[in-house]
């Protein structure tokens, strides 16, 4: 696995976020244009939790609350393992394998500037591979 860093990662990302306030609906709107699996939850101007789509099944619509009425700040994960972007990549996905979460906020001074998802992760690290699979084949071409 390469030794990327996770700001090389995030570097063309635009952080999805919304406040603490606002509705379990409006996070899947958000959640459903951008096509993303959680939101970072903001509170006064820091990351105070996470908003994804298991807390969404498990939290919301499993306990019968109204997701019209529903503060995130009410069924949001705290108390967040976070990274910061001068990490490397792999570090960022063993904690995330070692604690079983798909999304890992990355802050810098408790300001999210970024989020990893093990997807987005390994998309990258996927296509590496493919990539030294083919060198690989084409030197055992020359080779032969």
């Amino acid at each position: 696995m390469s030794q990327r860093l996770i700001k090389d990662v995030i570097q063309s990302q635009s952080v999805a976020t919304m406040p603490a306030t606002a509705t379990v609906r409006e996070a899947a709107i958000a959640m459903a244009k951008r096509r993303i699996g959680a939101i970072l939850v903001i509170e006064q101007g820091v990351l105070a939790g996470i908003f994804t789509e298991r807390d969404g099944l498990f939290r919301v619509l499993a306990e019968g609350l109204d997701p019209e009425s529903t503060p995130l700040a009410a069924v949001m994960t705290r108390n967040l393992t976070t990274i910061t972007p001068d990490k490397p990549l792999v570090n960022a996905l063993h904690l995330m394998h070692e604690n079983g979460f798909r999304h890992m906020p990355v802050v810098v001074k408790s300001v999210p500037v970024g989020m990893l998802s093990v997807r987005d992760a390994l998309d990258f690290e996927l296509v590496s591979l493919l990539k030294d699979i083919e060198k690989k084949e084409a030197l055992t071409e020359i080779l032969r």
